[in-house]
């Protein structure tokens, strides 16, 4: 098998407070082939975006990495600092934020920010960058490039400056691109544009793209496989369709059940009790097991297991659909 453009390996996470340690990420670990796309899904608070910060060496102090490895094309990046972080990002990692708004600077031309992304980052010439930026407009769909690359981002409208976002973010062709709550600010039918543009580039580029998100319906469109995260662990991780539609963690299950498509034609929507726990109050025990409905003795007692040490592809001591002891 070819050699995963990114490997997390057992990533944690740590934020120092006056009342103890917090653990927004706690032994993560996973890989996005080229050309993959995987999804990361949870409630707020469950350490999605705290985890492709982390991968991209944006964590804000004191949250900070105390172990694990992040392996980019193999070779470990988590260490990184200044110079050797900022020629990282961009040229190998691209980022494309929730806000495009506040991802552009006001005072540039969208075409001066993706002309110095490209000289920054390829050995190109002025006149060569400046092709390169009409055509990374025109690819993600903006019209007319040459005359828009004059253009400064507050005369765009939402989803044109997502897809400028899009373009700065792909310019300097990376091996990586973390998509941060792409299309929350958009209205549906743009969403729905920026999810096939993100598919379109990622198949015809080999990119591989970390899609952070809470909309299932985008995972469901867009990713090629899921990590479903809670309390800053993964609950589960697995191919798209058959976490959507056979989901094996308990958390997995009431996602899918308080979306409209899982409810069956209901007049209320089913919905998961209670709300994500905070982390400077995590209960004993598994972290979830206060809202389950399948929770056993176990699982208020013993800290619920790692995804990487389970046989399966939940992280649960009694996962759904699977032959299962009473455990007392």
């Amino acid at each position: 098998m070819s050699k995963p453009v990114l490997s997390v390996r057992d990533l944690v996470v740590e934020i120092p407070t006056r009342a103890g340690l917090l653990r927004p990420v706690d032994k993560v670990s996973y890989d996005i082939e080229a050309g993959e796309i995987l999804g990361v899904v949870g409630e707020s608070g469950a350490g999605k975006s705290m985890t492709g910060n982390a991968v991209i060496g944006l964590l804000d102090p004191p949250a900070r990495i105390v172990s694990g490895q992040v392996l980019l094309d193999g070779v470990p990046i988590q260490s990184l600092k200044g110079e050797a972080l900022r020629r990282l990002r961009g040229k190998k990692i691209g980022m494309i934020f929730q806000d495009p708004l506040t991802s552009l600077n006001p005072l540039l031309t969208v075409g001066e920010q993706l002309e110095e992304t490209i000289l920054e980052h390829l050995p190109v010439s002025n006149s060569e960058a400046r092709k390169r930026a009409i055509a990374a407009l025109e690819e993600v769909g903006i019209p007319a490039a040459s005359q828009r690359i004059g253009s400064y981002p507050h005369e765009f409208s939402g989803g044109m400056r997502q897809r400028v976002v899009i373009a700065l973010a792909l310019c300097a062709e990376p091996d990586l691109v973390i998509a941060d709550e792409p299309t929350t600010a958009l209205d549906v039918s743009v969403q729905a544009q920026i999810v096939a543009l993100l598919k379109r580039l990622c198949r015809e580029r080999g990119v591989a793209v970390m899609l952070v998100t809470h909309d299932m319906g985008v995972i469901a469109e867009a990713a090629d496989r899921v990590a479903v995260m809670y309390a800053g662990r993964l609950a589960e991780l697995g191919p798209v369709r058959e976490v959507l539609t056979n989901a094996r963690h308990p958390y997995t299950a009431g996602l899918m059940g308080s979306t409209p498509l899982a409810s069956h034609g209901l007049k209320r929507l089913r919905q998961i009790p209670g709300s994500m726990p905070r982390l400077g109050a995590l209960p004993e025990g598994c972290a979830f097991h206060p809202r389950c409905d399948h929770a056993q003795d176990k699982c208020r007692r013993d800290p619920g297991p790692i995804l990487a040490d389970c046989d399966g592809r939940a992280a649960c001591w009694f996962p759904l659909g699977q032959p299962q002891e009473v455990a007392g």
